[in-house]
């Protein structure tokens, strides 16, 4: 029998085992929030396959996704990634990532980690929407609005409330999977 899955995820292997494996699930580690945010500042306008599709070019171009690494990237680094064809090559989506990651790190010194302050806009455990449809799930909320201003205040960049909610349910801050997705019925 096969699974039910969020309709938005049918289009080939790679969304539906991005939406099987990682997509809803809390995660609560730093290294990983990061990538999530820099993937989904990057994604700012364009469709979240294209990024997908991208990731593991990402993920060599962005030193595995290492925030101080990032923060400390030069000219000559930013110039060599508006050259690297297997990104976006967005010149201000690529010198967000290293504000971001400025960004990051200035909340991990405030609060420990970056995780305990992101989840803090959720009291720590994911919000499960319970949508029955993909027309129910939103594409921002209040939380996300809220966090998003902060955010900005903080110095982010391309984290707009849509960037954010998406952000947010990629890192199972909520739980948008649909009612009849096989997700709800084994343990996330």
């Amino acid at each position: 029998m096969e699974k039910k899955r969020c309709d938005w995820c049918e289009k080939d292997d790679l969304y539906r085992n991005y939406h099987d494996n990682e997509w809803g699930k809390p995660v609560y580690d730093d290294p990983t929030i990061f990538e999530f945010l820099i993937l989904e500042t990057f994604q700012a306008g364009l469709s979240w396959y294209t990024i997908l599709s991208k990731r593991e070019n990402f993920r060599k171009a962005f030193e595995n996704f290492d925030v101080n690494k990032v923060s400390q990237f030069s000219d000559a680094k930013l110039e060599s990634l508006m050259q690297d064809a297997g990104i976006i090559r967005n010149k201000l989506k690529i010198k967000a990532a290293v504000t971001n990651a400025q960004a990051f790190i200035k909340i991990q010194e405030e609060f420990g980690c970056f995780s305990k302050y992101i989840w803090g806009f959720v009291g720590g455990k994911p919000i499960d929407n319970q949508p029955t449809d993909l027309k129910d799930v939103p594409a921002t909320t209040e939380i996300s609005d809220v966090l998003s201003k902060d955010l900005k205040k903080r110095g982010f960049k391309f984290v707009g409330s849509t960037v954010v909610y998406a952000h947010m349910q990629a890192t199972g801050m909520v739980n948008d999977h649909v009612e009849d997705c096989w997700t709800r019925t084994h343990k996330l």
